[in-house]
C-alpha cells in the first residue's frame, strides 16, 4: 500500500512540475513571439511602401551572413534545423545569442523580401529562451530538452493559431516515425498557453473553414491517393532543389558574405524576370489560393527557387510558410488538371507538403483540422500519409533521426541523421514485390522467345 501511495505522489510531482515549467515557457514565448510578430508586420508594412524595396537584398544577405558568422553561428539557416541539431547533439543546449540574432537577421531578411517563413525562428526563438530558462532554473540535462522541445510547440502554435498541431509538431519532428510521449504534456500546455496569449496581445490568425461535406465515391478516394502521392514528389523535389543549392553555395570558395550579394542579385533578376509575388512570405497568395482564386500552374516551382537561393546564399527564416505557399499552388494546379475544387486541394495541398518535406503526418492533419474543419479532415490525412511515405528518406530537416523504416523494401540503420543515412535496397525483404519481378520477367522472356 505505501509502495502505491509513494508512486501516486511521485506521478502528481512530476505532473505538477511540468504543468508549471510549461506554462511558464508557454507564456515566456507567447510573449517574445508576439513581439517578434509584430515587429516583423511594422518592417514589412514599412519596406513596402517603397516598390524598389527588394533591391536592397545583396546588402541584406551580405550583413546577414556577417551577423549571423561572428556573433552566432548557430542561428543560421532555417531555424528548426538548428534547434533539432541542438536537441540531439547538444541536449537541448542553445547559446542565448541566438535568440535576438535570430530575430534581427529574420525580420531584415523578410522585411527586403527574402523568401522564407517566420515560424522556424519563432520555434528557434522559443527554443532559446526555454534553454535559457532552463539554465537559469539549473534543470539537468535531460529535463533542458523536454523544455527547448515545449519552446518549439509554443513558437510554432503562437505563429500559425494552431496550439494542437504545435504540440504534435514539436514531439513528431525530431524522430521520423516516432513521437516523444514523455514530453507530450508539456508541449500541449506550452503550445495551448503561448497561443492564448498571441492572441490576447492582438495577433490575428488566418482560419479558412471549409463546409462541404463530400460524400465518399470510389472516384473521389482515387483522387485523394493521387493527390497524395503528387504532393510526395513536389516534396521530393523541393528538397532535391533546397540541398542543390546549398551544395552549389558550398561549393563556392569565397568570402561567405560574398555568397550573400550573389544570392540576392539573383532573386533581384528572378522578380524583374517573373514578379514580386514570389518575395516574402506569401501570404496574400496563400489566402487567393485558398479561397480559389487561380494562379500560373509553375508557381510553386518558382516558390522553390526563390526560397532554395534564400536560405543557401545568406537569408534567414523559417521554411514552413513557403512549404504552404508550394503546397497550395501545387494544390490548385493538380485541381485544375483533374477539374476537382482547387481551394479543397489547395488546402490539401498545404499540409500535404508540410507532412512530407518534414516528415510530420501527424502534426499536418491536426494542422487541417485546426485550419480548415474537419468535413474533409479524412481524405486531407490519407494525403498527408501517402505523400509522407513518397517523400522518401529526405527531409528539409537533414538532422532528424530515422526511426522507422516507410518501407521494408529498404533497409537503413535506425537512429541516424537524414544527412549521414546509406540507404540500402533490400527487395528480397517484400514477397509480393518478388512474385510481381518474376511475373514481370517471365512476361518478357514469353514475349521475347515469341
Amino acid at each position: 500500500m505505501k509502495r502505491r501511495v509513494y508512486e501516486g505522489l511521485l506521478l502528481l510531482f512530476t505532473t505538477v512540475k511540468w504543468l508549471i515549467l510549461a506554462t511558464l515557457v508557454g507564456i515566456i514565448v507567447g510573449f517574445a513571439t508576439t513581439m517578434f510578430l509584430k515587429l516583423l508586420n511594422i518592417s514589412i508594412e514599412f519596406t513596402h511602401k517603397f516598390s524598389w524595396y527588394f533591391l536592397f537584398l545583396p546588402l541584406v544577405f551580405f550583413l546577414t551572413i556577417i551577423v549571423i558568422k561572428y556573433l552566432a553561428p548557430e542561428a543560421e539557416g532555417h531555424g528548426t534545423e538548428k534547434v533539432i541539431e541542438a536537441i540531439h547533439k547538444n541536449n537541448g543546449k542553445i547559446h542565448p545569442l541566438v535568440v535576438p540574432v535570430k530575430l534581427v537577421a529574420t525580420i531584415i531578411t523578410l522585411a527586403f523580401g527574402g523568401s522564407a517563413g517566420k515560424e522556424g525562428p519563432s520555434a528557434q526563438i522559443g527554443a532559446g529562451l526555454a534553454s535559457i530558462f532552463s539554465d537559469l532554473l539549473r534543470l539537468n540535462k535531460n529535463d533542458r530538452k523536454k523544455l527547448v522541445i515545449c519552446g518549439i510547440s509554443a513558437g510554432f502554435a503562437a505563429v500559425f493559431g494552431t496550439p494542437m498541431a504545435g504540440a504534435i509538431f514539436g514531439i513528431e519532428v525530431l524522430i521520423v516515425g516516432s513521437m516523444l510521449y514523455e514530453v507530450l504534456l508539456p508541449s500541449f500546455i506550452s503550445g495551448m498557453i503561448a497561443f492564448h496569449i498571441a492572441s490576447k496581445l492582438g495577433i490575428n490568425y488566418f482560419y479558412h473553414h471549409i463546409n462541404i461535406n463530400m460524400a465518399f465515391n470510389e472516384m473521389l478516394f482515387i483522387n485523394i491517393v493521387m493527390a497524395g502521392i503528387f504532393f510526395g514528389l513536389v516534396s521530393f523535389f523541393f528538397i532535391e532543389v533546397l540541398k542543390l543549392f546549398e551544395w552549389s553555395s558550398h561549393k563556392l570558395k569565397i568570402w561567405p558574405p560574398f555568397k550573400g550579394l550573389i544570392g540576392g542579385l539573383a532573386l533581384i533578376l528572378l522578380t524583374f524576370a517573373f514578379s514580386k509575388q514570389y518575395l516574402g512570405l506569401g501570404l496574400d497568395t496563400i489566402e487567393a489560393v485558398l479561397q480559389g482564386n487561380t494562379i500560373v500552374w509553375y508557381a510553386f516551382i518558382i516558390k522553390i527557387i526563390f526560397t532554395s537561393i534564400t536560405l543557401s546564399f545568406g537569408g534567414s527564416g523559417g521554411i514552413i510558410t513557403p512549404i504552404f505557399f508550394i503546397g497550395t499552388t501545387a494544390g490548385s494546379v493538380f485541381a485544375e488538371l483533374f477539374h476537382l475544387d482547387s481551394s479543397i486541394f489547395a488546402a490539401i495541398g498545404m499540409v500535404s507538403l508540410l507532412a512530407g518535406a518534414t516528415n510530420t503526418p501527424i502534426a499536418a492533419s491536426i494542422m487541417f483540422i485546426e485550419l480548415f474543419g474537419n468535413n474533409v479532415a479524412p481524405y486531407a490525412a490519407i494525403s498527408c500519409i501517402i505523400s509522407f511515405i513518397m517523400t522518401g528518406h529526405r527531409s528539409v530537416y537533414p538532422s532528424q533521426m530515422i526511426g522507422m523504416r516507410k518501407s521494408i523494401l529498404f533497409h537503413e540503420e535506425l537512429g541516424t541523421e537524414i544527412k549521414k543515412l546509406k540507404i540500402k535496397y533490400k527487395p528480397e525483404n517484400d514477397v509480393l514485390f518478388n512474385k510481381i519481378v518474376k511475373y514481370i520477367d517471365a512476361m518478357k522472356n514469353k514475349h521475347v522467345k515469341k
